[in-house]
């Protein structure tokens, strides 16, 4: 048996990955699951980038190999797109690097800046992928706590007392992942006063700001965001992609051409009809905002019905695709989810899939119809 990589044994498989394996061999035994766990947007895509998408499909040149950095097209859109939403100024040519999903930036962004021993600091909670991929680098996770008496924002005190000689990275999520939270305006001016005053990378992963939120930010809105910041954005939630894998990283040119250096020797760049598709999708009018989230708003309501039946208390100001709520008390976040995938077969997300400060809390998805999600209140009651 030829042995893995030292790598490997740092890194455990994904649990969403783990967990549907057992979902799905539930749902061939008969039990009729409904999966209330994953963020995968069920609604369609914008007809336009559909269509844009096939009509792409006999283009000169479709089939052939793309650019590294996207066709201009792409990168004058995800400008635009900054421009109108965010009021960031972003250079098409030189500050925008589409990617093939925002989760690939996570992995080169870090394999860009980190060399083995290097640490970054990482939201707990927080997606599991920031711990994952420093792990895989051999890079040294080092987590900061997110706590609901803190609004789930980063205690600045507590960071500035912390070792940072070695941190190099450090990972934000606002609109936050998995506790829906806002970040204020003060947040971001003090998180880029911080990477400037210690030197570190701050990475923001932007892609839930359009949902059920009526005022997105971007931290490159902010003064002096570019000499330490980039920014992931995606177009997987806000416009029902994510199986289309296509996402950029906008920032400083110096940083953005670093990421490059990495993406250019991974893959071979994003299909024609995919970055086509998406040159729509970005070009959608208010409208179509505005019909998203009045959908994501009935389906909300029914799940903190949900909550409510299952005992759970949870945030209403909190936006995104998820709803953040809190197990009444002396209740394990794990335990909880196996019950009542046993009892109810409704599957929900632990919130310890999102590290220590997750227990005590679960992780309900609205990517479900009403319908479903009724049904899931019905079994409850």
């Amino acid at each position: 048996m030829i042995e893995v990589a030292d790598r490997l044994k740092q890194v455990k498989e994904y649990y969403f990955s783990i967990k549907l394996k057992e979902v799905a061999f539930l749902k061939s035994q008969g039990k009729p699951i409904i999966n209330l766990g994953i963020g995968s947007p069920d609604l369609d895509p914008p007809l336009k980038a559909v269509m844009a998408l096939e009509e792409s499909l006999n283009h000169a040149g479709a089939h052939k190999y793309q650019s590294y950095q996207g066709i201009p097209e792409f990168r004058d859109a995800v400008a635009d797109f900054y421009k109108a939403h965010y009021n960031v100024h972003l250079s098409a040519k030189t500050e925008i690097l589409p990617l093939m999903g925002s989760k690939e930036g996570v992995m080169h962004i870090s394999m860009a800046f980190l060399n083995k021993g290097d640490a970054v600091l990482i939201p707990n909670p927080g997606y599991p992928t920031y711990t994952s991929v420093t792990k895989l680098l051999e890079a040294e996770p080092v987590f900061y706590d997110l706590k609901e008496n803190n609004n789930w924002l980063p205690d600045f005190i507590a960071l500035e007392r912390m070792d940072l000689s070695k941190v190099k990275i450090m990972w934000i999520n606002y609109p936050n992942m998995p506790t829906g939270t806002n970040a204020p305006h003060k947040f971001y001016d003090d998180i880029i006063a911080f990477g400037k005053r210690h030197n570190i990378l701050i990475v923001n992963d932007n892609p839930y700001s359009f949902i059920l939120n009526n005022k997105p930010k971007s931290i490159l809105q902010y003064r002096q965001a570019k000499d330490v910041c980039l920014e992931l954005n995606s177009i997987s939630k806000t416009f029902n992609m994510a199986g289309w894998r296509a996402g950029m990283v906008v920032g400083n040119y110096d940083y953005v051409n670093a990421v490059l250096k990495v993406k250019s020797n991974m893959d071979s760049g994003m299909f024609y009809g995919i970055q086509k598709g998406a040159i729509e999708a970005l070009t959608s009018s208010k409208m179509w905002f505005e019909s998203l989230n009045s959908i994501y708003r009935k389906r909300r309501q029914l799940v903190w019905e949900l909550a409510e039946a299952l005992n759970c208390t949870y945030n209403e100001d909190a936006t995104g695709l998820f709803v953040w709520a809190k197990l009444p008390p002396h209740l394990k976040s794990e335990e909880f989810t196996d019950l009542v995938l046993k009892e109810h077969s409704i599957f929900i997300a632990p919130g310890t899939v999102f590290g220590s400060k997750g227990e005590g809390y679960v992780r309900f998805s609205i990517c479900e119809e009403e319908g479903v999600i009724k049904e899931a209140i019905a079994r409850v009651k």
